[in-house]
């Protein structure tokens, strides 16, 4: 899908780890192209975020911000010691944590997926649930490496979650960990069957001079919409606040 001058510029985290790609075999800054794919498609112009070299000026130059999924965060973050299965990227905590900080300052839309959420929840003050299988009994929320499982999600009434979604969907999920306590300012506006948070939001009864029910269009998932190409609500959502909030700031461009 081809873009122009007038479509939001939305900027992607991505991982910074070793990848094999031809006769290469190096460290990469990558993230899978389900991402770039969808945000494409929704008709935003994607561009990545590594997570090295990055500083809040990066945010003035794109109208909206997805931070992807990826590994856990880490456990020192939320004050914890880190379980035996928790693979974290502290380089990646840090960068992301600062561009989450800019965006908000900048009112700018954010959308987190997976990690991404955990990264919103966890920066507000909240905590996780570091090893899902010890607490549900089950791992059919990642249920083998590389295989996603299902996940089928009821949203609140009057939520943002319920606008986007409706009263329930069925989404592609991939995690081992998952919300435990609730950062200040957000509220749990989707769950699992089980009860688990699946999508987050800012809660509006929290004073509107502070963050992060000030700081503008905010939304998050536990699971990974992208990998559905058939299903792109959540992400077309950010592309539509990116729009909204490009024109509220006249930086949107008239096509040539």
């Amino acid at each position: 899908m081809g873009s122009n001058d007038s479509d939001p510029v939305i900027g992607i985290s991505c991982y910074m780890q070793q990848a094999q790609w031809g006769v290469w075999d190096t460290e990469a800054a990558l993230i899978p192209g389900d991402y770039v794919r969808m945000v494409a498609a929704s008709g935003a112009i994607p561009v990545l975020l590594p997570p090295h070299g990055q500083a809040p000026a990066a945010l003035d130059r794109v109208d909206g911000l997805l931070l992807a999924g990826g590994a856990d965060v880490g456990s020192s973050e939320y004050g914890q010691d880190p379980h035996e299965t928790t693979v974290s990227h502290p380089f990646r905590d840090s960068s992301e944590m600062m561009l989450l900080a800019a965006a908000r300052q900048r009112r700018l839309p954010v959308l987190g997926i997976c990690r991404g959420m955990q990264v919103i929840n966890v920066a507000a003050g909240g905590t996780l649930i570091q090893h899902l299988p010890e607490s549900l009994g089950h791992s059919d929320y990642q249920p083998a490496p590389g295989v996603y499982g299902e996940v089928t999600v009821t949203t609140e009434a009057g939520s943002q979650a319920r606008e986007i979604l409706g009263e329930a969907t069925t989404a592609p999920c991939y995690h081992h960990q998952g919300i435990d306590r609730l950062g200040a300012g957000l509220r749990a506006t989707g769950r699992s069957p089980e009860g688990l948070v699946e999508t987050i939001e800012p809660d509006p009864a929290v004073d509107q001079t502070g963050d992060p029910a000030d700081g503008g269009w905010l939304f998050a998932v536990q699971w990974h919409p992208e990998h559905d190409p058939d299903d792109d609500r959540v992400v077309r959502a950010l592309v539509q606040a990116a729009r909204r909030h490009a024109t509220d700031r006249g930086t949107r461009r008239a096509p040539k």
